[in-house]
């Protein structure tokens, strides 16, 4: 029987994390036909081994397998690995540090099947404490790199359109794209556009495939009765790095120069980089006649160019 769900989980060095949300799925299930693939991202850490064991230690029946990577996929590696993998009606993307709360898979299945022109169907996310989680956005524009280096509150309320979050409750009708910590996809939509891009390790390679999504006719619904929890950060540093304007990986400025060539054409990573410094300046000023701006993350200045020659080159993966 081909399964309405294929839940697609990427570990990388997480197990506990991973254990968690597995257990959080299979506790989901219920009557729906659910099968989970758990997929290893060549942790080399020992996690792979200790999660197939659990596996192997469940009753026969249990819906879970496991696929090993030899390399490090990246994020859509990873779950293109677990699509091409097991044929299904729809695939649940799911971060191992993220877990679904009771009665899940049951709406989600539900909005997707009232929704066949949705290509994707976002869940609401909440912090473990309860908060809603902003998790549908529009998309990354050079207008909004102005926004979030100028760090002014009358040069967001100037340019309130192409500010990127849009914090709940959101209308359908504005949701651009929507985060793939937790997203449902249409297993016709992915026959139809093709596979996640590769060419991103991690980051805004959501952006892009709901970009592709959008221009072939794709829509996106969300279903707010569908929760999970997400644990950010547990499965990626950049979160944290932001926040102590440490220094981000170079995997991350390859994916945000990546994605404004996708988008915006060849002048899009110029176009994104130029509005960054204009909005750096604008913080600077703000900082000589009245409250400083917070300074940007380090390096950033240098590291927005990362594969402007090249928009489309090499990821910059760790180990690559």
């Amino acid at each position: 029987m081909t399964p309405q769900i294929v839940v697609s989980i990427i570990n990388y060095k997480t197990k506990t994390l991973t254990l968690n949300c597995l257990q959080s799925v299979l506790a989901d299930i219920g009557s729906q036909a659910v099968q989970v693939v758990i997929v290893d991202n060549a942790s080399g850490d020992g996690s792979a081994e200790e999660i197939a064991a659990w596996i192997d230690a469940q009753p026969a029946n249990t819906p879970v397998t496991m696929i090993r990577s030899e390399t490090n996929t990246g994020f859509s590696g990873g779950h293109n690995l677990a699509i091409a993998a097991v044929k299904a009606d729809h695939y649940l993307l799911l971060n191992s540090d993220a877990v679904l709360k009771p009665g899940f898979l049951s709406s989600i299945l539900q909005t997707a099947q009232a929704h066949p022109e949705a290509g994707l169907v976002a869940p609401q996310i909440e912090t473990d404490n309860g908060d809603i989680q902003v998790s549908c956005f529009r998309f990354h524009s050079p207008q909004s790199e102005l926004i979030r280096a100028a760090s002014s509150r009358p040069v967001t309320h100037l340019f309130r359109r192409y500010v990127v979050a849009l914090e709940p409750p959101v209308e359908t009708s504005r949701v651009e794209w929507a985060s793939f910590a937790c997203i449902l996809l249409n297993a016709r939509m992915i026959d139809d556009i093709g596979p996640m891009d590769e060419g991103y390790f991690l980051y805004f390679e959501d952006a892009e495939y709901c970009l592709r999504a959008r221009r072939a006719g794709w829509g996106i619904v969300q279903d707010t009765q569908a929760i999970a929890i997400h644990y950010r950060g547990g499965s990626g540093p950049v979160k944290t790095l932001e926040k102590e304007r440490k220094r981000l990986p170079t995997y991350f400025y390859a994916s945000r120069t990546r994605f404004f060539r996708q988008a915006y054409g060849a002048t899009g990573p110029w176009a994104a980089n130029l509005m960054w410094y204009l909005g750096r300046i604008i913080a600077r000023i703000r900082g000589l006649v009245g409250r400083a701006a917070p300074p940007s993350v380090k390096s950033e200045g240098r590291d927005i160019w990362i594969n402007a020659l090249h928009p489309m080159g090499p990821r910059h993966a760790p180990g690559e």
